[in-house]
């Protein structure tokens, strides 16, 4: 359709990001080996320069600061669409060189999230796989997230826990699922008590600038914050460019080359564009791609 065409003006991001491959030792082979295996992995050492970071951890305060009246902050889903300043973060080498090991030199940014939970409100995430929620967008479904801590990330606030290995269970992805109260949880489903093994779960402990890694497909969850200490990540979300994206979605979800080649060439975003319009429709047809 002409408007799912429109919107995609550049084939490449404009931050220094477009290599074909690289050298980086952002990873130790350790590192890359426990990511497959277990299905997440904590990499040493800071993410960003003390000041890039705080330049986020600032620029993140001022868009909490204009939040909508009622709008929850655990749901700031997609927010580099309508402030491409985000893809400063996103897109760069900094970022990319974390998730080129794991996905190959060829790198899409799919998604980002400010996941923000507030000190003694909080609201619970259920268990899931995300890429339950990338059923009918993604094929093959193989993302790598980048999740960032903004705020300390401990067990006392609300950290994210993970089941080991889950990502390789053979249920192409995602699980079965039951309804629970959305009014407690971030979403109001959760994967059936049956189809995960709670006492195998591991908590993702981070400091700020600090960050994990994990496959799209892990069982994880987050419990309820009641601390007085807030917690928000961000999360940044890659797909090899061999995945594709169903073309019913063109009209409500941009991508960006975050490295390499545009392998499928489907549509991709300019990483310096404003995509409002993209954001609208993607809320008037209820999107929810977590």
């Amino acid at each position: 359709m002409s408007f799912g065409r429109k919107i995609y003006s550049a084939l490449r991001p404009t931050f220094g990001c477009m290599k074909t491959s690289t050298q980086s030792k952002r990873l130790s082979l350790q590192e890359i080996e426990h990511y497959n295996r277990e299905g997440y992995v904590i990499p040493a050492g800071k993410v960003f320069s003390n000041q890039r970071f705080l330049d986020l951890a600032n620029h993140f305060e001022t868009k909490l600061a204009v939040l909508p009246e009622g709008e929850r902050p655990e749901a700031m889903d997609v927010p580099h669409f309508t402030d491409p300043k985000l893809n400063e973060w996103a897109l760069s080498p900094e970022v990319i060189d974390l998730v080129e090991p794991l996905i190959g030199p060829d790198i899409i940014l799919f998604s980002t999230h400010f996941i923000c939970k507030p000190g003694m409100d909080g609201r619970r995430v259920p268990w899931h796989e995300d890429s339950a929620y990338w059923r009918r967008m993604l094929d093959p479904i193989e993302v790598a997230t980048v999740w960032l801590a903004i705020d300390p990330s401990t067990t006392a606030n609300g950290c994210m826990n993970v089941i080991p290995r889950t990502h390789a269970s053979g249920k192409k992805g995602f699980s079965d699922y039951e309804n629970v109260d959305a009014t407690k949880n971030v979403f109001g489903q959760e994967i059936i008590p049956s189809q995960r093994k709670d006492e195998l779960a591991v908590p993702v402990e981070l400091q700020p600038n600090h960050c994990s890694l994990h496959d799209g497909r892990l069982q994880h969850a987050s419990q309820a914050n009641t601390s007085g200490i807030r917690r928000c990540g961000y999360t940044m979300r890659f797909m090899p460019a061999t995945t594709r994206l169903s073309p019913d979605f063109h009209d409500r979800h941009v991508m960006y080359l975050a490295r390499g080649r545009n392998v499928l060439n489907q549509p991709l975003a300019d990483s310096t564009k404003n995509y409002a319009d993209v954001y609208a429709e993607r809320l008037l047809k209820k999107v929810n791609a977590h």
